[in-house]
């Protein structure tokens, strides 16, 4: 057998790595259009950080794992064509700024059909709106040289939290396979199903109808989502009243209904999927009539930019209404630690903040590049998702330095903002710190990872997310 995916991406890389790590008799190949990251995936400089992953892409290159450019080769061998290629949020035209841009979709569906003369089964693993399966199948269809080749396709959705993606697929909650009720579309769903089963109990093997599978991924990250933004809109509430959200959520985490996961507060939530798969399922629930459904889940999105906006007035205020010319050390860039991804991260917002009330922001984070911050902080909403954008970095960066390491940021500056939760920052010299910044010296914890008694006593003006504020914070009017 012989597997291809389009897409070298957070997706595409792991899992295939994966796929040829537990069925070595598969040949593997990942195949992307773009040469930079091709000959990163082949290098010992992955273009992605994730623990873990190039132990298990060492072991397999060469053998049954390949990466190439070579597209149309390798997408024509392949009894199963993995397809994850960004789906974004368009940006213009209609449903800008909540349908997803099935671009980059179509193109595959083309190369696929263009170059296939045996019956393949295509399967969606990117997140897809609903009914993308159908569209895709006319253009496959309509497409195809030789009317033998029949295509069964199938909707795989990934399950993947990054930081911990090798585990997830390691050994995931499940794995979920949706197909058409058709006799080929069954057969289809079994040889995929038995790929998995090569280390997977088949009880976490799920099957469902296509409809059923895309849908099943937009409300897995909504309703993950929805717990962030629901922690976050009570953190507010217990600034505002003296109570301590980590209590509050310890107390409602024991109740087994609820359980303890996701109920951090924090600055917001970041990540490709979060709020891209929510805007997808509001518009969705709009484009079938259902706007009171739409409106609900929009909220979850509001709530997050809520959060944002509220850690940066809460910076400002805190210093005396006005950021103007005074330096912040940014501590964490990426959207969680243990990943250098910064898609949708939320410090770009924080940032962005920041600097247009006139602050000189320094950033530093242990896996992102200082390219990527300043691409980051110069592209426009929704563009992150658009590969290959060479963009000039705009004026706004005057006030953006990145540095390769924390003392460095902390120099000089009036406060740090901690906005990922790397563990290394738990366990810097905060003391040495506080003796080179500018008194009064301010600590806004967005992650809550510090000791704050413990910061308190040094000298520092703390202020943590959801907590009793700092006598410093209360405004006296």
């Amino acid at each position: 057998m012989k597997i291809a995916c389009i897409g070298a991406g957070y997706v595409g890389g792991p899992t295939m790595a994966m796929v040829a790590l537990k069925c070595p008799e598969i040949e593997v190949v990942v195949v992307d259009i773009n040469e930079e990251r091709i000959k990163a995936w082949n290098s010992d400089k992955l273009p992605i950080y994730e623990p873990g992953l190039l132990e298990v892409v060492k072991e397999c290159r060469g053998r049954n794992l390949f990466f190439s450019t070579d597209t149309k080769k390798h997408v024509g061998e392949a009894d199963i064509v993995f397809v994850s290629v960004n789906t974004p949020t368009k940006t213009h035209g209609i449903g800008a700024g909540k349908a997803a841009d099935l671009t980059y979709w179509e193109g595959a569906a083309r190369l696929i059909a263009s170059v296939s003369t045996s019956s393949k089964i295509v399967v969606e693993k990117s997140t897809v709106p609903v009914k993308t399966a159908e569209a895709i199948g006319k253009v496959l269809k309509r497409n195809c040289q030789d009317p033998n080749v029949q295509f069964e396709i199938l909707s795989n959705p990934e399950f993947l939290a990054e930081g911990t993606a090798m585990e997830d697929l390691r050994q995931p909650d499940r794995v979920l396979i949706g197909g058409a009720d058709t006799p080929s579309g069954q057969k289809a769903i079994q040889t995929l199903v038995s790929v998995y089963a090569h280390w997977i109990p088949r009880e976490r093997i799920l099957t469902a109808n296509l409809w059923s599978a895309e849908l099943a991924k937009l409300t897995a990250n909504a309703f993950l989502a929805q717990r962030i933004s629901s922690i976050n809109a009570i953190s507010a509430l217990c600034e505002a009243t003296g109570a301590d959200v980590q209590q509050v959520a310890h107390a409602i985490g024991t109740d087994s209904r609820i359980g303890p996961k996701f109920l951090n507060a924090s600055v917001g939530f970041g990540g490709s999927c979060f709020q891209k798969d929510i805007l997808n399922l509001c518009y969705v629930c709009e484009s079938v009539g259902l706007k009171e459904v739409a409106e609900y889940w929009y909220q979850v999105v509001s709530m997050n930019d809520y959060q944002k906006q509220r850690f940066v007035e809460r910076v400002i205020s805190a210093m005396f209404n006005t950021v103007s010319q005074k330096k912040i050390a940014i501590y964490g860039f990426a959207f969680k630690k243990d990943t250098g991804d910064t898609r949708e991260t939320p410090a770009i917002d924080v940032c962005k903040g920041l600097i247009r009330d006139g602050a000189k922001v320094c950033v530093f984070d242990p896996e992102v590049t200082p390219e990527q911050i300043f691409r980051d902080l110069s592209a426009p909403k929704f563009e992150w998702d658009r590969p290959n954008y060479s963009r000039s970095q705009s004026h706004m960066l005057e006030n953006v330095q990145v540095v390769s390491d924390a003392v460095a940021a902390a120099e000089g500056a009036h406060a740090i903002c901690i906005l990922t939760e790397w563990d290394q920052f738990k366990t810097l010299d905060y003391q040495a710190m506080y003796e080179k910044m500018t008194k009064p010296a301010f600590i806004f914890d967005g992650r809550n990872i510090l000791d704050h008694a413990k910061l308190r006593e040094i000298g520092f003006i703390v202020y943590a997310l959801g907590k009793p504020l700092d006598p410093f914070l209360v405004k006296g009017y």
